[in-house]
């Protein structure tokens, strides 16, 4: 039997290795010796017990990456790397199911969805590898005597701190992991205390298929203690971040100790604007699993559904029908399309507003209630539909992250290129219609980073994603990406 035919069960992903830290190639406790639970969000129960990082383990991982950025991972070739991660995918490919369930058990998208990230990784790892071969400078002409000839050099930057979410670590440690292994910098992963566990897996198999050790170490814990010392070590010379703007801003701050470049995504309201030409039966279903996937948790969802007034009502009802329709549940359950909330603390945040939003007179369309009976004790909250909103409403104006949507009516385009651009974010945003010159006149108005037209969340790395405003700033993808990884030398050369 191969390990990819071997049976995968909750039992076996969670029992198969420790989870320590890994530095410098090696799971080791942390220094302190302390742990903390990680939970499991279907049930509330705890799944395993991960070592809570310090200040101290932060000093021991960067420098566990400084000694392997300077010794012989410096020495690979460009070719070399390619390999390293052409052989990553395949192993990962191998063992894609193990990594699905863990996925779920950690953050609760159900296993029909985590196992359709295999395709979208894949791409992203050998995106990668294509880069590798792709970091170059120019030779340039100059002004100075024809004796000194000058290029420029694009060089490893050397050590980056990857502080990762828990919406998504599978795929979003690949957007850090990529860029590092491509370029020959070395990295300290710090992922999320509610999900660690993909991260963990993941830098064993890099281990598996080659990498050297220290080259990428992990260091777990909770954001205000292990992810701020991260951010503030003078040892870490670049930082790549998702999450919240309010983390963003102090990763900002933060990162003033030696002036780090950054990379940041951060959160986002982001505009789904769908016309009276709308095609109806594409535009209802794309709208709603564009803030219904992932339960809501996705940084670029399009939660302000921007309708046009002629057809608001039937919009609605339609809304209604597939929101009802959707079902939501343990992730383990083939047949569930939502799983739970990530925390207590992230179900109490979404209740909050949905219970708020009445007051300020929003009505109430489908949804709004945590769900009980046999998934009590997990975090669900049925996908929610506010209808009658105004774009200054809170639920309209502030991220909730989770599976709500705010409709809210438009009678011209120039309504709603206001409205979409009247907000402090610029992740994300869609248009539905079938008119060539209003899709232009939206692609060109609204202030986004990314803007889908028919559809909503396709993302490929090679063309890659960003944000503006307090969505931060930098690209996720694209030849770009590598500016993070890398470094400018301009070189003069006297030839005498």
């Amino acid at each position: 039997m191969t390990i990819s035919d071997r049976q995968i069960t909750p039992d076996s992903v969670l029992t198969d290795r420790p989870h320590g830290l890994i530095i410098d190639g090696k799971t080791v406790p942390a220094a302190s010796g302390k742990t903390f639970a990680t939970l499991n969000p279907a049930t509330g129960r705890e799944i395993a017990q991960l070592a809570e990082g310090s200040s101290e383990d932060v000093d021991r991982a960067v420098a566990a990456a400084r000694r392997a950025f300077e010794g012989p991972w410096s020495k690979w070739t460009p070719t070399q790397r390619q390999a390293l991660l052409i052989r990553v995918a395949g192993l990962l490919a191998d063992r894609f199911d193990e990594f699905a369930m863990i996925e779920t058990l950690d953050m609760g998208a159900p296993l029909s969805r985590t196992k359709m990230l295999k395709e979208p990784i894949r791409q992203m790892i050998m995106f990668f590898a294509a880069q590798a071969l792709n970091v170059k400078g120019e030779t340039l002409q100059n002004s100075l005597p024809l004796n000194i000839q000058s290029m420029t050099i694009k060089a490893p930057v050397g050590v980056v701190a990857g502080i990762i979410p828990w919406n998504g670590p599978l795929i979003s440690q690949w957007w850090v992991l990529g860029g590092v292994l491509a370029t020959g910098c070395t990295a300290v992963m710090k992922p999320a205390e509610d999900a660690s566990l993909s991260v963990l897996r993941m830098v064993d198999l890099l281990h598996e298929a080659g990498m050297p050790e220290g080259v990428v170490n992990v260091v777990t814990g909770y954001g205000a203690v292990t992810g701020e010392a991260l951010a503030r070590h003078p040892g870490v010379d670049r930082i790549a971040f998702t999450g919240s703007t309010v983390t963003g801003r102090r990763i900002i701050e933060a990162s003033t100790v030696g002036m780090k470049k950054l990379q940041l995504e951060l959160g986002g309201k982001s505009p789904d604007i769908v016309f009276a030409d709308a095609d109806m039966d594409k535009a209802v279903p794309g709208a709603a699993m564009g803030v219904f996937t992932n339960s809501g948790q996705v940084c670029y969802a399009g939660t302000r559904l921007f309708v046009q007034r002629s057809i608001q009502e039937e919009f609605v009802e339609r809304l209604k029908q597939f929101t009802a329709s959707v079902k939501v549940g343990n992730g383990l359950d083939p047949d569930v399309q939502l799983g739970p909330l990530i925390s207590q603390k992230q179900l109490d945040r979404v209740m909050g507003y949905v219970e708020s939003a009445p007051g300020e007179g929003a009505r109430l369309a489908v949804g709004g209630e945590r769900l009980g009976g046999d998934l009590a004790e997990g975090y669900f909250v049925k996908p929610t539909v506010f209808a009658d909103v105004t774009n200054s409403m809170r639920i309209a104006q502030e991220e909730i992250f989770g599976p709500v949507i705010s409709v809210i009516p438009f009678d011209e385009a120039e309504d709603a290129l206001r409205m979409a651009n009247d907000i402090d974010y610029g992740l994300g945003g869609a248009v539905w219609t079938r008119d060539v010159s209003t899709m232009y006149r939206m692609i060109n108005g609204i202030r986004t980073g990314t803007l889908w037209v028919n559809c909503y969340g396709a993302v490929d790395p090679a063309v890659g994603f960003g944000g503006i405003k307090n969505s931060g700033y930098g690209v996720k993808g694209g030849a770009e990406h590598l500016d993070l990884y890398t470094y400018r030398k301009a070189v003069y050369i006297n030839i005498g």
